[in-house]
């Protein structure tokens, strides 16, 4: 009866042990992924800015500017993309909406980003669009990979258009999370004109037709949490200018917009509980349930030998009755 049931722990103990590899290599980079139909907002704010009057094209230093950023599934796209793509595709709708101190709108720039929803790379397909104009882009943009890495990544700007570096700098402490710091400097490059202007019957046809170009800079800082690959917070100096033309007058070039844009207070709070709850799922898969069979499997192992040692122990001799003493004669 031991021996039946050494084995059936040995048996469980190939199993689980097995099992563990199996969660962390096999199961983790299929079962993770960014769910099409997620939907998400942040409000990032810059402080004493500095924007452009398009009615007198002078800069003025206002109290606040606000942007408000969209990211919305698509899950009808994704799911067309995907049958001709053959893997888990995700598709955001987004929107940069400006808005001034008086609430009107300064600018406003949609795009469509289509990317791996387990890795995050970029998916190449029709729609892949920013203010309307096709792009095609390499390197992420708006989320990390799962298991973020400490190094460098590309990281695309929607602005210029372009992929560049964004340089791991370091690990820190963010409200209880480990984080990873990472940089992106975008040098001064002439980019397109927002085909939405807060100004009627202004368009980027008729600013290029003035000879005037608009130009753009940043800083890009993310903090990201490595495990989710998302970022708990971001903040740039963003600088724009418009230079040349007859638009400006006598003038080489004028500031469009310039400020320290940083997450407002309430969606930092929303954001970290939020990417607290998701990391407690990713240790699931990649920690606490691989270890876990593991060291189930080693303890059935020992158990299973415990028993197997117990049964081919040899019994020992039988007890003999004690003999009756003779009697002694006399």
């Amino acid at each position: 009866m031991r021996r039946k049931a050494g084995l059936v722990l040995l048996a469980l103990a190939v199993f689980f042990a097995a099992l563990s590899p199996l969660l962390r290599w096999y199961a983790f980079p299929r079962l993770a992924k960014v769910p099409a139909h997620q939907y998400q907002d942040m409000v990032l704010e810059a402080e004493n800015a500095t924007l452009l009057d398009y009615g007198t094209m002078r800069a003025r230093t206002v109290p606040k500017v606000t942007i408000v950023q969209t990211l919305k599934g698509n899950v009808e796209a994704s799911d067309r993309i995907e049958e001709s793509a053959g893997r888990d595709v995700v598709v955001w709708d987004g929107l940069s909406y400006v808005v001034g101190p008086d609430g009107e709108m300064v600018s406003k720039i949609p795009e469509r980003y289509i990317f791996d929803a387990h890795t995050q790379e970029p998916v190449h397909a029709t729609g892949e669009t920013v203010d309307g104009d096709p792009v095609r882009r390499e390197g992420i943009e708006f989320k990390w990979p799962f298991l973020t890495e400490k190094r460098d990544y590309e990281y695309f700007d929607a602005q210029a258009r372009v992929t560049a570096p964004i340089h791991y700098k370091g690990t820190q402490d963010f409200r209880g999370l480990e984080v990873y710091y990472f940089e992106q400097t975008i040098p001064w490059t002439k980019v397109r004109i927002p085909k939405t202007l807060p100004v009627e019957g202004l368009t980027p046809e008729s600013v290029a037709g003035t000879g005037t170009t608009r130009w753009y800079t940043t800083v890009r800082k993310f903090w990201v949490e490595p495990l989710t690959g998302a970022p708990v917070y971001g903040e740039e100096l963003h600088k724009e200018e418009l230079r040349g033309g007859t638009l400006l007058g006598d003038r080489d070039k004028v500031t469009a917009f310039a400020g320290h844009v940083k997450m407002r207070e309430d969606y930092i709070t929303h954001t970290v509980d939020l990417v607290k709850s998701q990391r407690l799922l990713i240790l699931l898969l990649t920690s606490y349930l691989p270890w876990g069979t593991l060291t189930l499997g080693v303890l059935l192992l020992a158990l299973a030998l415990y028993l197997e040692a117990r049964s081919r122990r040899p019994s020992g001799p039988a007890p003999t009755e004690a003999e009756e003493p003779s009697p002694v004669s006399a």
